[in-house]
């Protein structure tokens, strides 16, 4: 099977040199793997680790393409590479990313075995071992503190709505069309959900797995979960069946603080006493297990409820905003 292996990139140049090595350690044939390395008009150097890229590598591979993305979002570079892949399958994978050297390899296998879309289990990482940065991966990887998503979760091998890392068969994409490029956040949302009402069976194996590097401050942390909250709201107005309930939970919970608020200053206060004491047990759980489990007793896990509740409140603050602005 001929695989595309493609990445859509903006200004990654801490990160995708290293993702660029992780695709030359793969153990699935180079000749049968083309590359796709798209660029949304990057002002560092990504484009130049592009070109040395396929410079130095070119060789090895069937091809390596190097394009630019003018509409610079994320759909608009997986539509570029639709327009210009030539394999019988194409694997999408973030510019965020590693992967192990069996990636492709165990991909492949079961999309050999019939399977029309397939991804594994998809576990964030930092790109340094310091206590704060360990601390912002801990609430990154908390269920409590981001999200239930299918590829957050390992498991067994099982039918899911979408997967991130994911490598699709050429007749999925013939038949379901391009990304929708209004959608600059939630594009897999939508995709996912037609390819899903298109027929295609989505799979999940923990035998496939990849890693996502985390935000490294909490201030790119919060701007990252209000903008995929405002773009869940957009979506809302586009394809409804796309959204899965749990993402409208930190709305719903921002929602909760305003209205006990007002019952409070009404003298009604005890919803809200209920409210933020099952949430501050929940949270304060969390950090304990997460402390506990840690070998190095990473004393700024303590500080993880507080981390929990500025991610909720951005999600669900951009869940409302784009709400509101539809709306209007």
């Amino acid at each position: 099977m001929r695989i595309t292996f493609c990445v859509v990139a903006f200004n990654e140049e801490k990160t995708i040199g290293r993702l660029l090595e992780n695709l030359r350690e793969q153990t699935y044939p180079h000749r049968d793997i083309e590359v796709i390395l798209v660029d949304g008009l990057s002002t560092d150097g990504t484009k130049d680790l592009f070109f040395d890229f396929q410079r130095r590598c070119g060789a090895e591979f069937e091809k390596i393409l190097v394009l630019d993305n003018p509409g610079r979002t994320l759909p608009c570079g997986w539509n570029v590479v639709l327009e210009h892949y030539s394999g019988d399958a194409v694997v999408r994978v973030d510019a965020h990313a590693e992967m192990p050297p069996d990636f492709l390899e165990r991909n492949v296998a079961h999309l050999e075995a019939g399977e029309d879309v397939c991804g594994g289990y998809r576990p964030n990482i930092i790109d340094e071992d310091t206590p704060w940065k360990s601390t912002l991966l801990a609430a990154e990887s908390s269920v409590f503190g981001s999200s239930i998503a299918d590829f957050r979760r390992n498991g067994t091998d099982r039918q899911v709505d979408s997967v991130f890392h994911g490598a699709y068969r050429r007749e999925v994409f013939d038949r379901v069309g391009r990304y929708n490029e209004s959608l600059r956040r939630t594009e897999d949302n939508d995709m996912h959900y037609r390819i899903r009402r298109a027929g295609f069976v989505i799979w999940f194996h923990p035998d496939i797995i990849s890693y996502q590097h985390t935000r490294n401050t909490l201030r790119s942390m919060l701007r990252q979960k209000y903008q995929n909250g405002y773009w869940i709201a957009r979506t809302l107005f586009v394809t409804p069946g796309s959204v899965s309930w749990f993402y409208l939970v930190p709305a719903l919970f921002v929602l909760g603080i305003l209205f006990t608020g007002v019952l409070a200053g009404l003298g009604i206060w005890q919803l809200g006493a209920l409210l933020w004491g099952l949430y501050a047990l929940f949270a304060a759980v969390t950090a304990g297990i997460a402390l506990t489990a840690d070998p190095g007793r990473n004393i700024l896990y303590l500080l993880l409820p507080v981390l929990f509740l500025l991610i909720h409140l951005s999600y669900g603050a951009g869940t409302l905003v784009g709400l509101f602005q539809l709306k209007k």
